[in-house]
């Protein structure tokens, strides 16, 4: 197998041949059809996250089951699968259907091993830091446990789920799981990128009757209007962008930012009727301090964190692809494909915000 390793932060991943370590017994080999590069992978590859390296990022694959360990029983080879983040299914979050919230999700997702240390890649007689996000699937193939890995139908496009992994399901999720909104409220999304768009589409889906889309690009935000959003604003043309809003609006019911900057954090905040929730999924690092006005919160107003939407993805997965199938979650058009060995181009494209979302297209995969 094939996997794109890289040796210090800053660094750019090279596609190199590793080999897998012998599968646990809940675990699944996955030959990889295509999978996403997120913001999340990006702050891998700048060591904002405690990652050791050298190490394999990549956490929205998707593939084909080729071996499963001893374990496994609801899945087999020749299984189309998404792999997404992993849990332990076991804790309060887990069973109280909040798994984006597990006990163990640190170290489940983020340290580079499988729990007992141990590596799920070797290259000769050096350890190569795998298991990120319960999978590290930037390569031909990847290694997931039996939770973070989602049967789907075979009928849909499986080169283009990935993303349904964690971007989308971020996204969408947010709006579904927590945010929540009934026919004829107002929504509004801050950073209209995959998880802004995948929220937007959500609230249209749910009949929201003002949905606003704030973002720098003009042409993001003609794709906003396109996917249905009702008011655009671009900060960059505007004195005021709250107070616009507000002026157009009347206030807002529900936000959802998804840059993780103060100031934007503040702007989804402030552009709230009372009461209203905003939610605040951007990661720019694990360290982030913003500030609000606690003046302005106290009057009836939430602020809230979201991970992963919320969401039990083998719930949300297929639900999700249903509503592609049904016309009310386009996600396909937010697609630009590169073939594995170009992912220092699609890096380069998606720092520089030409492409929504970049998916990665192994060489031996067809579709």
């Amino acid at each position: 197998m094939r996997a794109a390793i890289f040796t210090e932060p800053g660094g750019t991943p090279t596609l190199q041949e590793v080999e897998h370590t012998p599968l646990q017994g809940n675990e699944v080999l996955v030959r990889i059809a295509g999978v996403g590069i997120c913001h999340t992978d990006l702050t891998g590859l700048n060591g904002n996250v405690p990652l050791p390296m050298p190490a394999v990022l990549g956490h929205e694959g998707a593939g084909v089951v080729e071996e499963v360990g001893s374990e496994v029983t609801h899945l087999a080879p020749g299984d189309h699968v998404v792999l997404t983040f992993d849990t332990c299914g076991d804790c309060a979050a887990c069973n109280g259907g909040h798994p984006a919230y597990c006990v163990l999700s640190g170290p489940l997702n983020y340290f580079g091993t499988r729990l007992d240390g141990t590596t799920t890649m070797v290259q000769g007689g050096r350890e190569i830091h795998g298991n990120w996000f319960g999978q590290s699937s930037w390569g031909t193939h990847a290694i997931a446990s039996a939770r973070n890995t989602v049967r789907v139908d075979k009928d849909a496009p499986l080169h283009l789920l990935g993303p349904l992994g964690c971007g989308l399901l971020t996204g969408a999720g947010t709006v579904m799981n927590v945010l929540r909104p009934q026919p004829g409220q107002s929504i509004g999304f801050w950073g209209i990128g995959t998880v802004g768009l995948a929220g937007l589409m959500a609230a249209r889906a749910a009949n929201c009757e003002t949905i606003v889309a704030v973002d720098l690009s003009d042409d993001r935000l003609a794709l906003a209007r396109e996917l249905g959003a009702t008011h655009t604003f671009n900060p960059s043309s505007t004195k005021d962008v709250v107070w616009e809003i507000l002026e157009a609006t009347g206030g807002l019911d529900f936000t959802m930012e998804a840059v993780g900057l103060g100031s934007v954090v503040r702007e989804a905040l402030m552009s709230l009727r009372s009461p209203g929730v905003c939610a605040t999924v951007g990661l720019q690092a694990l360290d982030n301090d913003i500030t609000i006005d606690q003046g302005h919160l106290l009057m009836g107003r939430t602020l809230t964190g979201v991970i992963e939407g919320d969401s039990d993805p083998h719930q949300l997965i297929p639900h999700l692809i249903d509503m592609w199938r049904d016309g009310r979650f386009p996600f396909d058009r937010l697609v630009t494909e590169y073939p594995l060995d170009r992912l220092e181009d699609a890096l380069k494209d998606f720092h520089a915000s030409k492409v929504i979302k970049p998916i990665l297209i192994p060489s031996d995969s067809s579709h």
